[in-house]
């Protein structure tokens, strides 16, 4: 198995009403390509962060294998949802993979 997990700032121009909105589209988006890309053991997206911390969302996937992970980052229905919903938003992306 190995974990995806995925921190992401979004732009300080948006307002906190857009970010609420952008948040639930990201967490919707992504938790929706389950069943639809392969190698995918489990995907969620935590948009509640506590006020200490210092990063808006975050991603923890689950995938297969090493190779499922690589397919998932080029898959066309993850592509759409990267290209419309999170990096037009986001200013800084963390990532850590590793084996489970």
């Amino acid at each position: 198995m190995v974990k995806h997990v995925i921190l992401w700032t979004l732009k300080d121009e948006l307002s906190a009403e857009e970010k609420a909105a952008i948040k639930q589209g990201i967490k919707e988006g992504l938790e929706g390509l389950k069943g639809k890309v392969p190698g995918i053991v489990d995907i969620k997206v935590n948009i509640n962060g506590l006020e200490s911390s210092n990063a808006d969302l975050m991603l923890d996937s689950t995938f297969e294998s090493v190779e499922a992970l690589k397919g998932y980052s080029v898959h066309p229905e993850h592509v759409a949802v990267a290209d419309s919903k999170v990096r037009p938003y986001t200013k800084i992306r963390s990532c850590l993979d590793y084996e489970t």
